[in-house]
């Protein structure tokens, strides 16, 4: 068994290795949480007021400020490399968690690995773009169900650890509200399953009281319920999973979440055959129930949110799956194939590439960014709010942005509509013009107001790349300009470059 394990794991951390290098670009949020970082680390203080914007901004409620600060620390310490590796250490922590609840949920084998590799692959398009801060939300939240099935065996002491890491998530990243809703769904579930409850109740009001402990204080707790409660309708990754824009996308997460789903109801349809309802309900883990049909409708609700029902089938229909298709014969050389190519599929995935930093050229506007600081333009960008963090991180202190992916964090609420309207040419397109006159843009080709721009007398298109454009004042755009490099190895050693200082 142990060697079994050890395949495992090597196995397992080989699949996410693979995985994690598959990435062409970074979170467009990553550079605004480096600079946070930056100011930690470097200015020896949390930043809680923007300065990257010229646009009218509140205070700057950061509720991922320590996910800057180990992001900025790898990135400072240990080079751009590293932040893929810690991606993959992070992902790998939670596999070898989930793995350690199905082995204390049952007496079935944890080292079925395809269940781990479906899993993984049915998120794979969320979590493809290293490094995003909510991957600490997605590990701690497996960790909080290891540690409340470890209480549900007697372990009651692990408790305490609760409140302790809800501090260190809670600054960290804002999803710390799952970890206050498992804590809440365990009290429910075993309040129906009619075993001690009260603890998980005290648990969840000492671990709601810690939040308190943050850079901002009690103040920060009103924001962290607007951030969570608010509506994103301009927001793609909070769109709905079977939502138009998603209908035929995610269809490895869904044929997952299929296989979960019937597996499940495939096993309470089996047992309340053998017996009833009345005692199928009197057996049935209601705690496991609740935690599946939550993850659940948050993941149809809200894609970002579908790791979450991912992770809880992981942990808890795990079992039920294997035990549904344990009669069935397979042949002795089966676990050797399906390693044979886990295994092929990852050393192919890592040997078919250079190994390299995902400059995102074709992503991001590398080249555009790169126009604008050769010509020495300065003055206000206006850029579409997805790339606002990285064009301050790029361009700042001779150009402030429009705005950025900080939009609850920074910004007030009207902004996204007013700069969506502008994007789309809808009435009153140009009033982004007039209220917050830019000095440059940088415009995506694909939107309508693109060609407006291009046709219009007031603005010119003054460099022209693959995917975006540059536009300047008329006025101000007949004269010779510097073209950038084409040299796609310049920009990855100089992807992290900045004029940021503290």
């Amino acid at each position: 068994m142990l060697k079994k394990g050890l395949i495992f794991y090597i196995s397992i951390f080989l699949l996410i290795i693979a995985f994690c290098t598959t990435s062409n670009s970074y979170d467009n949020d990553l550079w605004a949480r480096l600079i946070a970082g930056m100011g930690v680390v470097d200015g020896g203080h949390v930043l809680k007021s923007d300065f990257l914007s010229y646009t009218p901004v509140h205070t700057w409620w950061d509720h991922e400020w320590g996910s800057g600060v180990i992001f900025y620390i790898f990135l400072k310490f240990f080079g751009p490399y590293s932040l893929i590796i810690l991606q993959a250490f992070i992902l790998f922590l939670l596999m070898f968690t989930a793995s350690k609840i199905i082995k204390l949920r049952n007496n079935i084998s944890p080292y079925n690995i395809l269940f781990y590799f479906f899993s993984l692959m049915g998120v794979m398009q969320l979590l493809n773009n290293p490094i995003r801060c909510h991957l600490f939300s997605f590990l701690l939240f497996t960790v909080f169900i290891y540690i409340f099935e470890r209480v549900r065996r007697g372990n009651n002491k692990l408790l305490y650890l609760i409140p302790v890491i809800t501090i260190f998530w809670n600054n960290l990243h804002g999803g710390v509200v799952a970890g206050l809703g498992l804590t809440a769904m365990y009290a429910v579930g075993e309040f129906l399953n009619k075993k001690p409850f009260k603890k998980y109740i005290i648990t969840l009001l000492i671990s709601a009281l810690s939040l308190m402990i943050n850079p901002w204080g009690g103040d920060y707790i009103k924001f962290l319920l607007m951030a969570n409660t608010m509506n994103r309708p301009d927001i793609v990754e909070w769109w709905g999973l079977f939502s138009k824009f998603y209908l035929f996308k995610y269809i490895e997460f869904k044929i997952f979440m299929a296989v979960a789903v019937m597996s499940e109801l495939i096993c309470i349809t089996k047992e309340i055959n053998n017996s009833n309802i009345k005692q199928w309900y009197k057996k049935t883990d209601k705690t496991k129930i609740i935690i599946l049909v939550t993850t659940l409708c948050l993941g149809i609700s809200h894609v970002k949110l579908i790791p979450f029902f991912a992770i809880s089938a992981l942990c808890f229909v795990y079992e039920d799956f294997y035990n549904l298709i344990k009669n069935l014969k397979f042949p002795a050389w089966k676990d050797k194939i399906v390693y044979g190519f886990i295994l092929f599929l990852s050393i192919f995935t890592l040997t078919a590439k250079n190994f390299s930093v995902p400059a995102g050229i074709d992503i991001y506007p590398v080249k555009e960014v790169e126009f604008i600081k050769k010509n020495n333009i300065r003055g206000n960008l206006l850029t579409n709010f997805g790339f606002g963090s990285y064009t301050a991180y790029k361009l700042y202190p001779a150009n402030l942005i429009y705005m950025d992916g900080r939009y609850e964090e920074v910004y007030y609420d009207y902004m996204i509509p007013l700069i969506k309207q502008f994007f789309l040419v809808n009435p009153g397109w140009d009033e982004v013009l007039k209220v917050f006159p830019p000095d440059v843009m940088i415009i995506e080709k694909f939107y309508p107001v693109y060609n407006v721009l291009n046709k219009s007398k007031e603005w010119k298109l003054v460099y022209e790349g693959k995917n975006f454009g540059v536009f300047l004042p008329a006025k101000l755009a007949d004269r010779h300009f510097v073209q950038p490099s084409d040299d796609i190895e310049y920009y990855k050693n100089t992807l992290f470059n900045t004029d940021i200082k503290f």
